[in-house]
């Protein structure tokens, strides 16, 4: 996995490269404003952007507007310390895979970061229900129509709405990350919903998880 660090402030910059390089994950390069990120995502091509939110010249929501819309395969994650309602929701109108907080210990965030790369929305806990929710509201779910789900299927949306990544969400019910995948491919299938975020959506309405 190739990362792009972008962020302003330079001893966070060197802070978290220096935490991912510990790991063994590449750091191909950082950028300090929007703009410097997308010459650098067209020079460096990486997996995955990093990115700040506030920042000068060119903030972090239209950067990822702008990288998107040019190299819609690079996956980009929020990493900031907003908590704003409007930022979180205007991310991932935006394009991006995830939104992580700054506060994350650091067990957690690499935990949501592998997650990423195996098809996972990282999202800092509590921040999913409020924001995908909102998300999900154009195509809603009809609940007379919608299949019932067996009991296990419940134990799992209802986990995994809370924003555990399925690798906590076997280790919770005792099955392996590879059972967690095959019960959310059959809740997607029962609920007619096309990913993870329209599945948090559909626990909030149903009452599984409460905003926090």
């Amino acid at each position: 996995m190739k990362v792009l660090l972008v962020d302003d402030h330079a001893l966070f910059l060197e802070g978290i490269k220096n935490l991912l390089t510990a790991r063994g994950i590449e750091v191909v390069g950082a950028a300090h404003d929007g703009l410097e990120a997308l010459a650098r995502a067209r020079a460096l091509r990486p997996d995955v952007i990093l990115m700040d939110i506030q920042m000068p010249r060119c903030d972090g929501l239209a950067a990822t507007r702008l990288i998107k819309a040019e190299m819609p395969e690079i996956k980009i994650v929020m990493l900031t310390m907003s908590e704003d309602d409007a930022h979180l929701f205007d991310a991932i109108k935006s394009g991006a895979s995830g939104y992580l907080l700054k506060n994350l210990d650091a067990s957690e965030f690499f935990d949501l970061l592998d997650g990423l790369m195996r098809g996972q929305a990282p999202l800092s806990r509590g921040l999913s229900v409020k924001i995908l929710s909102e998300l999900a509201r154009p195509a809603p779910v009809e609940t007379a129509a919608t299949p019932e789900l067996t009991d296990r299927q419940v134990e799992v949306l209802t986990l995994v709405a809370q924003g555990l990544t399925y690798k906590q969400v076997g280790e919770k019910l005792f099955l392996t990350e590879s059972a967690i995948k095959y019960h959310m491919g059959e809740i997607l299938a029962r609920l007619h919903l096309q990913n993870r975020a329209q599945v948090i959506a559909y626990a909030a309405r149903a009452g599984l998880v409460r905003d926090e």
